[in-house]
């Protein structure tokens, strides 16, 4: 039976890799192995029926050497400790190599958001910021968005906060993803998965695809998959297959992405989108496809299907996609792998741009985001794509060597006294 990796093992198994490359001492790598504060929260709210209900949340900080912890918040009935500090360490990396001044950080809350209503959701979370007030803010830890949790919940955490206080609003940006008239910047919700689409048009133009004639697969139809779909749609992409929690469908002759989102939002789930045949979200990985976009979650390549992969190019939309054997396989194939640390780290650059706005009571046009968007994403993917080439290393091995040495940089610099 094949060894899957989590999220945790992925990332010290990158970061291991990396540190021979980059000859880290054992010190430093130690040190960067794990995480600066882990904290595990027993929550016990009272939901909006009478019920009273113990809840596990988890918040890790993996380093600040570069800045705040920055990461999302997470809301899932399964999502563990070891999850969250593998995501944190995720988030040091993204954060380092996009060129923000954050260090990484996660929240987890193990709760199935898809199954409560959203007056109990609002309870849950205003009781996990409650517990978890002393270890976030604009200087310590910024959280956001992840799976499960959206702007509205930012909002209330916001105005938890602010409200305990007895403020109208927040000293200073301590959450991000906020519903715009809050504070929020315009494009932060389309900014991941708009980032990932940046990726994919630099990737075609160092590959020679004209992405009007490409072929693109997108595994996850959520905030991330739904607008990279969408901005490739727009580019002249032919979208083949889409797939999100409920199934697949696949196409061959192209599915018309703005009247799947139509469909998907007033008429029912999209596995039953008629004007497609309905396939499987394994289906959708290893399709006849040129572009991979795999935007659901952690570790659906595998070296099964890494093996059985057609495509020429994968950007990973999802955090920690791919394990590590699978990483070797799809470099013995030349498939071009655009990482998640590169490939979403739109979103966490735009959350900065909200950081700043609102820190500094600024206010920024869509324009403004975008433009700053694309140049910052090209600008960092042209950075990788010239490391990787000048030391014959894949476009992972390339993004991690470049975000690892700036956090060693920045922790050698601090110093090693208190």
């Amino acid at each position: 039976m094949e060894n899957v990796c989590g999220i945790l093992q992925t990332a010290k198994l990158n970061l291991e890799q990396t540190a021979v490359r980059l000859k880290i001492s054992d010190s430093i790598l130690n040190r960067l192995l794990e995480p600066k504060e882990k904290i595990e929260l027993t929550l016990n709210p009272t939901l909006s029926d009478g019920k009273h209900i113990q809840v596990k949340a988890f918040i890790v900080k993996h380093r600040d050497s570069l800045g705040p912890a920055k990461g999302g918040i997470r809301m899932s009935p399964t999502v563990t400790l070891e999850d969250i500090q593998g995501l944190s360490m995720e988030m040091t990396w993204k954060t380092s190599l996009i060129g923000v001044p954050f260090g990484g950080g996660k929240s987890g809350i193990q709760v199935d958001s898809s199954n409560i209503n959203i007056n109990d959701k609002e309870i849950i979370i205003r009781s996990f910021t409650r517990g978890a007030m002393r270890h976030i803010g604009p200087e310590i830890y910024v959280p956001a968005p992840d799976m499960g949790t959206n702007e509205a919940d930012m909002g209330h955490i916001r105005d938890c906060l602010a409200y305990s206080w007895g403020q109208s609003i927040t000293n200073g940006c301590y959450v991000t993803g906020k519903p715009i008239i809050l504070g929020g910047i315009v494009g932060r919700k389309e900014a991941t998965g708009r980032g990932v689409a940046y990726t994919v048009l630099a990737a075609c133009k160092k590959l020679g695809i004209d992405i009007k004639q490409a072929r693109v697969a997108v595994q996850g139809f959520g905030n991330v998959g739904s607008v990279a779909a969408a901005e490739l749609f727009d580019f002249g992409a032919n979208i083949v297959a889409v797939s999100d929690v409920t199934g697949g469908i696949m196409d061959n002759d192209g599915i018309d992405i703005k009247q799947l989102a139509v469909f998907t939002k007033n008429c029912g789930p999209l596995a039953s989108y008629p004007a497609a045949k309905q396939c499987s979200n394994a289906d959708v990985l290893t399709c006849d496809c040129d572009i991979l976009v795999p935007a659901a979650t952690q570790s659906v390549i595998t070296s099964d299907v890494a093996s059985r992969i057609k495509a020429k190019i994968i950007a990973e939309g999802a955090n920690s996609p791919t394990i590590p054997d699978a990483d070797e396989i799809l470099a013995q194939k030349n498939v071009f792998v655009i990482p998640d640390i590169l490939c979403n780290a739109g979103g966490v650059f735009v959350s900065y741009l909200e950081y700043t706005q609102e820190t500094q009571r600024e206010q920024m046009t869509l324009d403004q985001v975008n433009k700053r968007l694309s140049e910052r994403m090209n600008a960092r993917f042209e950075q990788v794509y010239d490391y990787s080439q000048n030391k014959k290393l894949t476009m992972r091995q390339a993004a991690m060597d470049i975000a690892v040495q700036r956090v060693v940089e920045a922790t050698q610099a601090l110093g090693v006294l208190p």
